[in-house]
């Protein structure tokens, strides 16, 4: 399929993980991509791999929580490519912690990389997409649908960048722009392996995963970059707005 023929895509947290699946997905159907990463070393095999489905690509080793860094990224892309149709914001961390036990220093980190910085390269990129009529898809996580234990500033991020979803489309809607989200569920990502969580607990966090998800295990990067796509296509030009859960049935449980 070409569903992304002449499209321009920017993807955060592209590196690794439901990022890393969407750019791959994003290059097989035909979009020039703009893969960006902290670590210029860890963008190289993505880019090497977009080339080899045919597809340009370039690599952007930024901070997205500097001043410079999402107007960088855009710049930057627009230079390569002429434009920008689709922003993907994949990018972000999660860190246990309690109301009480959260630091200053813990709340801003997570809020600077789950929301701030979504917002800031949405920003930057809403003239390029006002021009060619693109799509914002973010990542969000069951998490912004429904409270979990220790996890006050991730649950609190990921609600707050839901609502940014929506803030944005109902903006942004007169110019031709749509914003959605995709919620997950657990998903096979290295997420919370670069959280502390050792292979030991991981694996036993995704055994858990196996209950606490009505269908019976956690998700796949690919299921989720399936749904991205989706969003970000011309087939789904008629939503916007939406936080769509795709956590196999996990938002639909009590806490368990």
């Amino acid at each position: 399929m070409t569903r992304f023929a002449n499209h321009v895509a920017i993807v955060t947290g592209a590196s690794s993980g439901i990022g890393r699946a969407t750019a791959l997905a994003l290059a097989a159907e035909g979009a020039a991509v703009a893969v960006v990463a902290r670590e210029a070393a860890t963008l190289e095999p993505v880019v090497a791999d977009c080339r080899h489905a045919g597809a340009e690509a370039i690599g952007l080793a930024a901070d997205l929580t500097s001043a410079a860094g999402p107007d960088a990224i855009v710049r930057d892309t627009v230079a390569r490519f002429g434009g920008v149709n689709v922003v993907v914001n994949a990018a972000g961390i999660i860190a246990m912690g309690t109301t009480e036990g959260t630091s200053d220093e813990a709340w801003d980190r997570m809020m600077d990389l789950n929301l701030r910085a979504p917002f800031r390269l949405m920003r930057a990129a809403f003239p390029h997409l006002q021009q060619r009529r693109g799509a914002v898809v973010n990542v969000s996580s069951v998490n912004g649908r429904r409270v979990f234990p220790n996890l006050a500033a991730y649950n609190t991020s990921k609600a707050a960048l839901d609502q940014l979803t929506r803030c944005a489309a109902i903006d942004w809607a007169p110019h031709g722009v749509r914003v959605n989200a995709v919620n997950p569920g657990v998903t096979v990502t290295n997420l919370h392996r670069r959280s502390g969580m050792n292979e030991e607990a991981y694996a036993a966090f995704l055994a858990r995963a196996k209950e606490t998800h009505p269908l019976g295990r956690p998700g796949q990067p690919d299921e989720i970059a399936a749904l991205i796509l989706f969003l970000a296509s011309p087939q789904s030009g008629w939503i916007t707005g939406e936080t769509i859960a795709i956590d196999g049935g996990r938002h639909l449980t009590c806490a368990r």
